[in-house]
């Protein structure tokens, strides 16, 4: 495919994705603007990446660091600046590699990798904004903390100065429905919020359930799918 037309292609996922946003604004009586767009771009080119840059997207995620550290400077070799979301699972010894991209670390789920994260952000002009990664159905395989240790990760951030706690992030249990998921997580924002003033972003939805998560106050959706089109494989 030429470059015009996967410009053409993106430029007609986009508009989709962002009238379905507005929709469940709408629906959740919330301004349009009240949820912000991170365009996950695992598996695709930086091209993509600086194609979406062009139409106006903000915000990009990825999950590994290898194929985000090379893409973040190909995309930045490429004219383009948008803000790099962390949002897979993270190994400590990662953290010196993530820091130096990355504006935001999406999965930070344990004291140890808060601590990592911080002494690799010590001295950073602008600190790394992080979100507590809050697990919704206590499966360890898919990351995230519950209960008290939701509220030691954080304190764990906040000890940090080159970390600021920007708020949570979730993903929806499988098989279960995930507006009762939200409605859980909700909560828990609204007990972050209290604790931490400032530590309002909530990252959640994806392609398939943003419009619940909208429902339920996420000020962040994570879309892949249905904006950059099905993965035909994991490189």
């Amino acid at each position: 495919m030429t470059d015009a037309g996967r410009r053409a292609e993106l430029a007609d996922s986009l508009v989709r994705v962002r009238e379905r946003i507005a929709r469940a604004c709408l629906a959740a009586g919330r301004p349009p603007d009240a949820v912000t767009l991170t365009a996950v771009t695992k598996t695709y080119p930086a091209s993509d990446v600086l194609l979406l840059a062009g139409l106006g997207v903000t915000d990009v995620g990825e999950n590994r660091d290898q194929e985000a550290s090379a893409k973040a400077d190909a995309v930045r070799a490429g004219g383009a600046r948008v803000r790099w979301h962390f949002v897979g699972q993270l190994q400590r010894n990662k953290a010196k590699s993530v820091i130096r991209y990355a504006d935001v670390v999406e999965s930070v789920d344990s004291v140890r990798l808060a601590e990592a994260l911080g002494r690799a952000a010590a001295g950073r002009e602008v600190p790394l904004e992080v979100l507590v990664q809050v697990s919704l159905d206590d499966d360890p395989a898919r990351g995230g903390v519950t209960g008290d240790d939701l509220w030691r990760v954080s304190d764990a951030v906040t000890s940090s100065e080159g970390l600021r706690l920007a708020g949570l992030m979730a993903v929806a249990p499988l098989g279960e429905d995930p507006g009762a998921a939200f409605g859980r997580l909700a909560v828990v924002a609204g007990q972050m919020a209290s604790r931490y003033p400032g530590a309002t972003t909530v990252s959640a939805g994806m392609s398939g359930d943003l419009e619940a998560a909208v429902q339920h106050g996420a000020t962040h959706v994570r879309i892949g799918t249905s904006l950059l089109g099905m993965r035909n494989s994991l490189r």
